[in-house]
C-alpha cells in the first residue's frame, strides 16, 4: 500500500493500519490511499478493522496547513475526497470496525463514525467536531454524518461549540459503541470480530442500506451544494483566518 496506510488480511479480516510516521494527517494522499485499501477490502475481505499504529493518535484530522496557505483548490479537493471517504464507509457493504486508541480530530471522528462498529480505549485522548474553535464551521456533511450516530444535545455540544470528548463520555455521545482498559483491546476487538462472522452478511448489507439511507442522501446533497469551488471560495472569504493550534 501507499506509504502511511498498511493492508493485511487474514481467516477473511482486512486490517487497514494508519501510521505516517507523525499524527496520521488526512491528506488528499492519505484518504485516497485508505480508499484504496478500502477497496481492495471490498473484493477480498468479509470484515474490517481500521484502526492507528501510531501510540496516543488515531488521527489529528485534515492537514490545517492546507487550509492556512489559502489554496482553495487543495483545500477544496482535500476536503471533499475526505466526504467522499466518509459517504463510502456508510455505505461500505462488509461490517466495518473502527479502534479508537488515541486522538481523533475532526476527519479521524468522521471516519470512525462511519464505521458499524466503534471501539475506544480508555485514556487521555479526545474525539469530537473542534472546526469552531480553530475558527472552521463544520462541512455539512460531517453534521448529517455526526446527526446518524450522535445523541441531540451532544451533537449541538461538539458542532456548535467544538467540544471534544475522551472515551468514556464519547460513549455516553454516541461516538463509540464499547470502551475498554487498553490491555483490553486486542481481547475487545478479537470478540467482536467474531460476532460479526455470525451475521447474515447480505441482510447486513440490506440493513445498513435501509437505515442509513436518508443520512447518505443528506451527504450527499451537502457535498454536491458546499464542495464545490465557487460555493468553497465564498465561504473562504466570509469566514477569519484559520488560527493555527499552537
Amino acid at each position: 500500500m501507499t506509504k502511511g496506510v498498511s493492508y493485511q488480511l487474514k481467516d477473511g479480516v482486512a486490517q487497514i493500519g494508519l501510521d505516517d510516521g507523525k499524527v496520521n494527517v488526512m491528506s488528499t494522499e492519505m484518504l485516497a490511499a485508505i480508499g484504496a485499501a478500502f477497496g481492495r477490502a471490498e473484493t477480498e475481505a468479509e470484515i474490517v478493522v481500521l484502526r492507528s499504529a501510531r501510540p496516543g493518535i488515531f488521527s489529528a484530522g485534515f492537514d490545517l496547513k492546507v487550509f492556512a496557505s489559502g489554496d482553495a483548490a487543495n483545500s477544496l479537493e482535500m476536503v471533499r475526497a475526505g466526504a467522499e471517504l466518509a459517504l463510502r464507509l456508510m455505505a461500505f457493504p462488509h461490517p466495518t470496525i473502527g479502534v479508537m486508541e488515541g486522538h481523533a480530530f475532526p476527519m479521524g471522528t468522521f471516519l470512525l463514525l462511519a464505521c458499524d462498529v466503534r471501539l475506544g480505549a480508555r485514556g487521555p485522548h479526545r474525539m469530537g467536531l473542534n472546526e469552531v474553535a480553530i475558527g472552521i464551521a463544520p462541512p455539512s456533511f460531517a453534521i448529517e454524518l455526526a446527526r446518524s450516530r450522535l445523541h441531540p444535545a451532544w451533537l449541538s455540544r461538539t458542532a456548535t461549540l467544538g467540544e471534544m470528548y475522551e472515551p468514556e463520555e464519547a460513549l455516553t455521545a454516541g461516538f463509540l459503541d464499547r470502551v475498554v482498559a487498553p490491555e483490553a483491546i486486542e481481547g475487545a476487538l478479537a470478540e467482536t470480530i467474531a460476532a460479526l462472522r455470525a451475521i447474515h452478511k447480505p441482510s447486513h448489507a440490506t440493513a445498513k442500506q435501509r437505515l442509513r439511507q436518508p443520512a447518505m442522501d443528506a451527504m450527499r446533497r451537502a457535498i454536491d451544494r458546499e464542495l464545490t469551488m465557487a460555493a468553497y471560495a465564498a465561504s473562504n472569504r466570509a469566514r477569519s483566518a484559520v488560527a493555527m493550534p499552537g
